[in-house]
């Protein structure tokens, strides 16, 4: 299922403002929120659509690597299907639920339908970053990649918990379980009531009464993880991809931070890449540049036949149609671009110089003056 326009999700222009996207993610958020859509898929899926949109637009460096390269410069690589780039419900409360006031999740003071969520924290694991080089051939086609990280993972032993077992964890006495401290205190203009993150639980809500010993009680721990990652066709040198949730792994469950792709282009031997279109440089031999004939040329998966008609003079470029790469944003295949060079011999022998000189004064041997006008304004527009 194709991903719908992130602008249009949330029913705002591509100059929207920082304030204008989160005033339309908020609106969308109510709208579709599963306490007021109780078992609603539809609505479900619009509420997580949403988010996606907004965690996108919400970010300049995404929301500027969307605008350049569309959903492939922010999920192209992303293995999980439908909207909400594999956030869960929780991922989303932890993430943006504080925009509708009140703490973590809740919809407090809107509508008057309640969160059973609380304020409790969820962690969110860092991001990684990698380099992935690849070749024309590659970036031509798309291909996937099996890349080996070290990173911070799942600890097997307590499933992320941190703790020994299933009696080892008890209710932070400080906040009863909500992650939060509420303190009231009195001011000249009345009570004023605020809210912390609960320094005993660090906002979790519950503290670790018997720690794990495989993880220490952090609930992660440090080992290799195989990832495959599925690279676009047309993508290009600087590019960056995303995969939701293949990050390091977030401390006592938490959510997974994401895996960034830096894209890196290696060098072809005979072709040069100018956006979409390829470029390459024929050098002909005097005579076939006079007589013409038919020589073959570089392409990304082979070599093709280009007919070289006679008189073809240096300078002149011959251009192969969809021989180039893909546009990342499916707008079409670019073009090879064959530029003619024609190689002056440095040295003669006796006899190819009695020859050379035989026609010098040949009329076809002679520059006509349609020839010079046009190397003239060559010339000259180099100066403009």
């Amino acid at each position: 299922m194709a991903k719908r326009d992130y602008y249009e999700i949330l029913g705002v222009g591509k100059t929207a403002t920082a304030e204008e996207i989160k005033k339309a993610y908020r609106k969308k958020a109510i709208e579709y929120h599963p306490d007021k859509n109780p078992g609603d898929k539809a609505a479900e899926e619009k509420f997580k659509e949403a988010a996606e949109a907004y965690d996108v637009l919400s970010d300049t460096q995404k929301r500027q690597r969307y605008d350049q390269f569309g959903h492939a410069g922010v999920g192209g690589a992303s293995s999980s299907g439908g909207y909400g780039g594999g956030m869960s419900m929780d991922d989303i409360f932890s993430q943006f639920g504080d925009i509708f006031g009140g703490h973590f999740g809740g919809f407090s003071g809107f509508g008057g339908f309640g969160s059973s969520r609380g304020g409790r924290r969820v962690n969110r694991g860092s991001d990684l970053r990698v380099k992935v080089k690849l070749n024309l051939s590659e970036i031509a086609k798309g291909v996937d990649k099996k890349i080996k990280v070290k990173k911070a993972v799942t600890c097997r032993t307590c499933q992320g918990s941190g703790a020994e077992g299933a009696n080892s964890t008890k209710t932070c006495e400080t906040c009863h379980g909500n992650g939060v401290v509420t303190r009231v205190t009195n001011t000249f203009l009345g009570q004023m009531q605020t809210q912390t993150t609960c320094p005993t639980c660090n906002g979790e809500g519950t503290v670790i009464t018997k720690k794990c010993p495989a993880c220490s009680g952090e609930g992660i721990v440090r080992d290799d993880e195989i990832i495959t990652i599925s690279i676009p066709a047309g993508v290009g040198e600087g590019m960056q991809l995303s995969m939701s949730g293949k990050g390091n792994a977030a401390r006592h469950g938490g959510v997974n931070g994401d895996l960034l792709i830096l894209i890196e282009e290696e060098p072809h031997p005979e072709l040069i890449r100018d956006d979409n279109d390829l470029l390459y440089s024929l050098l002909l031999s005097v005579p076939q540049a006079a007589l013409g004939g038919e020589v073959e040329v570089p392409t990304i998966d082979g070599k093709a036949k280009v007919k070289i008609e006679p008189g073809t003079q240096p300078g002149k470029v011959l251009r192969l149609r969809n021989k180039g790469l893909p546009s990342v944003h499916n707008y079409g295949t670019g073009d090879l671009l064959v530029n003619v060079s024609v190689y002056i011999p440095e040295t003669l022998s006796e006899s190819e110089k009695a020859t050379l000189s035989g026609l010098e004064n040949s009329p076809n041997f002679q520059p006509k003056k349609s020839m010079k006008e046009k190397i003239f304004s060559k010339f000259r527009n180099m100066f403009d």
